[in-house]
């Protein structure tokens, strides 16, 4: 049988490959639990430092496998409550809480669920011949896997209102455009782009970057006076790190920082 999620761990960068390409890689319970477990793997692993989530084949996702979902094969309505409660809610959550850089590569279309998980992530990079497509309008229901907070925050509520409304694909460089995405990048170039990424972060001050990813994800929650007081608390840790010290002894002599990417 088809393993539903491949892992590739080459030094400090893993990447995490959807492996289902004849269903665009959609969901299904086994793919949710084998990419949690790698996640977490990834997570707990002291030698990983930054994560590429991918897809295989010609599409990153295409979000939840309707098959597994058809209610004319489950005798009634599903309970797709319970669908986000044990599959789509932890995952997302999981994404947002890895303090390592996470690199969603999207090599293909991303739709639906899958759209939503490509932008939980920390640094989307994306094929210019990509098409992000909020697709849970052509089926009646709403924008889920995190997609009806992020995506609104990502690129406000009047273009995330069309995207979900009209389900009308969004390309990748409009994507960029609209701050919903970081990059994209000519089909040809796109795998030399990723890899030169996850090059320069599996070399980074991990432990500095979980922080800024952390206080980034914690701004829009907060008043100024709360986030000065994070910034306060968060940057006394920062610079209590080996990283730091190597940081500036490597800026003050002229040489490039060797940095171990742990806390102590």
């Amino acid at each position: 049988m088809t393993q539903e999620i491949l892992v590739d761990r080459n030094g400090g960068a893993w990447t995490i490959t959807l492996n289902r390409p004849d269903q665009l890689n959609a969901f299904n319970d086994t793919m949710h639990g084998a990419l949690r477990s790698a996640l977490e793997e990834a997570r707990d692993d002291k030698t990983c430092r930054v994560i590429v989530l991918t897809g295989a084949g010609r599409g990153f996702c295409a979000g939840q496998d309707l098959g597994d979902r058809d209610p004319e094969k489950m005798g009634g309505p599903p309970d797709l409550g319970h669908t986000l409660d044990t599959f789509y809610n932890p995952l997302i959550r999981l994404i947002r809480s890895i303090n390592k850089p996470i690199i969603c590569a999207v090599n293909g279309v991303a739709a639906g669920a899958g759209a939503n998980i490509a932008v939980a992530c920390d640094l989307v990079i994306a094929k210019k011949s990509v098409k992000f497509i909020q697709a849970f309008c052509k089926l009646g229901l709403i924008p889920d896997a995190g997609g009806s907070w992020n995506v609104t925050r990502l690129v406000g509520e009047a273009r995330a209102k069309a995207m979900m409304l009209t389900g009308d694909p969004v390309m990748a460089e409009d994507a960029v455009q609209m701050g919903l995405i970081w990059k994209a990048v000519d089909d040809d170039g796109f795998e030399h782009e990723v890899q030169k990424w996850a090059d320069h972060f599996k070399d980074a001050p991990t432990f500095g970057l979980g922080l800024i990813k952390q206080t980034v994800q914690s701004a829009a929650g907060n008043s100024l006076d709360e986030h000065l007081d994070l910034e306060r608390d968060t940057q006394r840790r920062a610079g209590r790190t080996p990283d730091y010290a190597e940081g500036v002894s490597a800026f003050l002599n002229k040489r490039k920082p060797s940095f171990t990417g742990r806390e102590s």
